[in-house]
């Protein structure tokens, strides 16, 4: 039976990538969803992205675009950059694409220009990196570049008064425009948690990977999910984005 598996920020873990993609039995009957970060933070950030356009030639795949995608695919193509990334994760991962052949840059800046700013199935879930502001939905977002930044959409869900109906003239519209969101970008460890958390209709799938978390696959469809281990333990001798 197929099903749609949602990948959360990988941040450079190839080896918690593999872990999860064997934990949950991938196959090629499933629909594999990642939403985002697939670098920095761990050392194998270009074999993260080898491995995920490998499974776009074998797989389903719908890949969104995260914001240290984003950065990482202005360094490549213009040679700039800020350096809040260059201190959160991009330092280690430009060392590590010097190392690459142009060729192989080349195809990974035509992966990263191919990411998707969202997805909405047939089922009326939306799969996004970070979130959305425009209470009309995602297809009038004025600024697309909050698809992959802003954090308004989880922050609201954890302060909404869960006691207040969906039919309430103050439930926030957000929440009312999909069946479900499944979101990464703000990892649930900054509230103490390791697994995916459901917060009104959001599902958050960041657990906390680039820092002292596991990877984590969730099945959109029965919610059992499964993970790597704790990423800081695949790779001792870094330190990711701690």
């Amino acid at each position: 039976m197929s099903r749609t598996l949602v990948i959360g920020d990988i941040h450079g873990g190839y080896k918690a990538l593999i872990q999860i993609l064997e934990r949950a039995k991938v196959t090629t009957t499933d629909r594999l969803i990642f939403l985002g970060d697939y670098v920095d933070g761990w050392g194998q950030s270009p074999e993260v992205v080898d491995l995920l356009i490998s499974l776009k030639n074998t797989h389903h795949c719908i890949f969104m675009r995260g914001n240290h995608d984003d950065l990482l695919l202005e360094w490549l193509k213009s040679g700039t950059y800020n350096d809040e990334w260059f201190n959160h994760g991009g330092r280690l991962t430009t060392e590590s694409y010097n190392l690459l052949t142009e060729d192989k840059r080349q195809l990974h800046i035509l992966f990263l220009e191919s990411l998707e700013d969202y997805y909405l199935d047939d089922d009326n879930r939306l799969f996004v990196h970070a979130g959305f502001t425009n209470l009309n939905g995602v297809k009038h977002e004025y600024f697309t570049r909050l698809f992959y930044w802003e954090r308004t959409l989880w922050e609201t869900a954890l302060a909404l008064d869960k006691s207040m109906p969906r039919t309430h003239p103050n439930y926030p519209k957000r929440f009312t425009l999909y069946k479900e969101i499944f979101i990464g970008h703000t990892p649930v460890t900054r509230i103490g948690q390791t697994v995916p958390i459901n917060m009104a209709n959001v599902w958050n799938t960041d657990t906390g990977a680039a820092f002292k978390g596991p990877l984590t696959i969730l099945d959109a469809d029965t919610k059992e999910y499964w993970q790597s281990d704790p990423v800081y333990t695949l790779y001792p001798d870094e330190s990711g984005r701690n």
